[in-house]
């Protein structure tokens, strides 16, 4: 685990978080994009939204696994893990879910939003439940279903490990199957988890160098692309309901989605720009969060006094998510900062000690340039 994977890891997160914003852009019946209505720009959406960007929480779930044993060790301390990550994942996922339902039932409440939610008054018990705890099936705040699942595979770990331990290649064909067929284990909502978490378990235990194809990074990036490329083009033109075949392909985009972006990350991190979205820390972990609602938010204003035009909000809401999530994230670090640091899992920490010191001297020296 070196300093330049650990920077690869962030950078991948904050892209694809970035990128799992695509995948939840709202639209109807009208403006779906395998009506066609907008020839190229609908492909164009079917690519970012069924193709590119589906492998993003497979990807962030691989990476979960091989931090989770990170020193290549299948022995955790289990209570300790289960307690620090109840902090990390699952308060930060009660904390959005939860004030994500009470604010939508404070709108259905005024007529406001009625027909984007389930009607929270008139719900069962079984549906409010779901809602509020993704107990079997998606909570309001949709993309949180990935903490829910990834803290099933955290508990699950020590088996998990074992397995991969005995017997790594069944075990991970095993899961690659379940990945790929659509059936419900209930378990998970999303089968694709347990592979890809597998998966990142493996590099791990097995200390995988995942730097070795990196000189191979320039042949692997055209070549995801490009079968994501194909994959969107198959699913536009027989959308929206995929026959089996091609349900089944594109849920084993995730054989070529880890490596995929892994490889992209390989490049970026090269740039600047890369260098600096690796940077950006928590910044990723409260985009996941906090896109949903506001896209939610955009898409009953549009439709209370929008264009019909459904290009204008697709940008409209890019652009404007892309802006509000990282001031929304400045503003609550700085203002509310303990509330910030359970909102995001407590994955701000002050800096200590010779971090501390580094980065006053690094300052220091600004300072004096500057001066100079």
């Amino acid at each position: 685990m070196t300093a330049s994977v650990s920077s690869r890891i962030n950078l991948m997160r904050i892209v694809l978080i970035s990128g799992i914003l695509f995948v939840h852009i709202p639209f109807d019946m009208q403006s779906s994009p395998f009506s066609g209505a907008y020839g190229l720009f609908d492909w164009l959406r079917v690519f970012l939204r069924d193709s590119l960007f589906r492998v993003g929480v497979p990807c962030l779930s691989a990476i979960s696994g091989y931090l989770l044993f990170r020193n290549g060790s299948a022995s955790i301390e289990y209570g300790k893990t289960i307690q620090r990550k109840t902090k990390t994942v699952m308060l930060p996922f009660l904390l959005w879910n939860c004030t994500f339902f009470l604010f939508v039932l404070i709108l259905q409440y005024y007529g406001i939003g009625d027909g984007y939610m389930p009607d929270l008054s008139e719900a069962s018990p079984h549906t409010l439940s779901t809602l509020l705890f993704a107990i079997d099936g998606t909570p309001i705040n949709l993309p949180l279903y990935f903490l829910r699942d990834l803290f099933v595979c955290i508990i699950i770990s020590p088996l998990l490990a074992f397995l991969i331990l005995r017997a790594p290649l069944l075990t991970l064909a095993f899961l690659l199957l379940l990945a790929a067929w659509p059936i419900s284990l209930g378990i998970v909502l999303r089968n694709s988890i347990l592979f890809s978490f597998s998966f990142g378990i493996y590099l791990s235990l097995y200390r995988v160098d995942v730097t070795i194809m990196d000189r191979y990074a320039a042949l692997i990036v055209p070549t995801f692309i490009a079968l994501a490329a194909l994959l969107a083009t198959a699913a536009y033109m027989n959308g929206p309901d995929l026959p089996l075949w091609l349900e089944v392909c594109r849920n084993l985009m995730v054989l070529v989605g880890i490596p995929g972006f892994w490889a992209l990350s390989a490049i970026l991190i090269r740039s600047r720009v890369g260098q600096g979205l690796a940077a950006t820390g928590s910044l990723s972990f409260w985009i996941f969060c906090a896109h949903y609602p506001l896209l939610f938010c955009l898409w009953v204003l549009w439709n209370r006094g929008g264009s019909e035009v459904y290009p204008i909000f697709y940008l409209l809401a890019v652009a404007l998510a892309l802006l509000l999530l990282p001031l929304t994230n400045g503003m609550a670090r700085n203002a509310l900062p303990s509330f910030y640091n359970l909102l995001t899992g407590s994955r701000v920490r002050p800096q200590t000690g010779a971090l501390a010191v580094q980065s006053r001297t690094a300052e220091d020296r600004r300072v004096r340039s500057k001066q100079r």
